[in-house]
């Protein structure tokens, strides 16, 4: 049996014409941003995929299907949906098989974009091990799935909401790339540097895609993380937010907010304690990781016709 896979207009050509397509996950729109910001954003993250010689795939769950790419309308349709699920390895399937709408995270994402052959994923930041994770054992499946999926992710680190030490080790532990781009240290989400060493590091888009194509000459499992800092202008000091980081954290302790909606409350909280700022450098720099996944998609060994770069 094959999966479920319907694409856009956009996508089909490029498959058709062994274009480089680069995947985009659909949280962002249903669960980081209201409307129609969300749609805003999404359009630019796109845009700025093509600006660079590639074709953006925003991947959704709609009516027992993952679309790879959204149509104009399914985008405006899916910004306006309520009570979208959020999707990851573990619930996927479920969703498609109840017709249920649903976004994708990371980890879904990645999937979807392995099925659809899609080699490279940009994305804002992924999730990682979450503070107090020694007695919570909140661990993202978004590591696992780095583990076992062979795309290449684009993010500006893990979301500096994490406990990133911790999350840098298991990523070590399940032998997962992490590169950094253009610097030796790791960058974190909202500001360019975390205090932790990056254990690789790459300078041009070239060189990560000679190294996912290596991986798979290898046969060996799993994707690549690139940490691509967020540009000087738009970010945050890690100084500046740590203490908006430490309150939003009380808060969700005390009002007893776990598992999935974690993550949201966060980031919730502290785009209002940031006054808005927090917002403005999320969107600065998911464009900045579609830039440079378009630049890996690029460097990668074309697709034949009817396959996707």
């Amino acid at each position: 049996m094959t999966a479920p896979l319907a694409f856009s207009a956009e996508v089909q050509k490029a498959r058709a014409h062994g274009r480089p397509i680069v995947a985009l996950e659909s949280t962002i729109i249903t669960h980081g941003m209201p409307y129609p910001q969300n749609v805003d954003t999404a359009e630019r993250v796109e845009a700025e995929i093509r600006a660079h010689g590639a074709v953006p795939a925003t991947i959704a769950i709609m009516a027992g299907r993952i679309h790879i790419g959204l149509e104009a309308d399914e985008l405006q349709r899916l910004a306006r949906a309520e009570d979208v699920a959020k999707l990851s390895r573990a619930d996927l399937a479920f969703a498609l098989a109840k017709g249920q709408t649903g976004a994708t995270t990371v980890a879904a994402t990645m999937i979807c974009a392995h099925l659809a052959g899609i080699q490279v994923f940009a994305t804002g930041g992924i999730g990682g091990v979450h503070r107090g994770a020694e007695e919570s054992f909140d661990i993202s499946a978004d590591l696992e799935e780095l583990a076992q999926t062979p795309v290449t992710v684009v993010a500006a680190g893990a979301k500096a909401i994490l406990d990133l030490p911790k999350t840098l080790e298991v990523l070590e532990t399940r032998g997962v790339p992490v590169i950094a781009f253009g610097q030796n240290e790791l960058p974190a989400f909202w500001s360019r540097s975390s205090g932790l060493p990056a254990p690789l590091r790459a300078d041009s888009a070239a060189e990560i895609a000679a190294s996912h194509a290596m991986r798979a000459r290898l046969g060996l499992p799993g994707g690549q993380l690139v940490a691509n800092p967020i540009p000087a202008d738009a970010e945050i000091p890690a100084a500046t937010l740590r203490p908006h980081i430490e309150q939003a954290l009380r808060e969700a302790e005390a009002k007893g907010i776990a598992a999935k909606a974690v993550t949201p409350f966060l980031l919730q909280r502290i785009f209002e304690l940031t006054k808005g700022a927090s917002l403005t450098a999320n969107i600065a720099l998911v464009l900045n990781n579609a830039r440079l996944a378009a630049a890996i998609a690029k460097a990668l060994p074309l697709a034949s016709p009817g396959e996707s770069a």
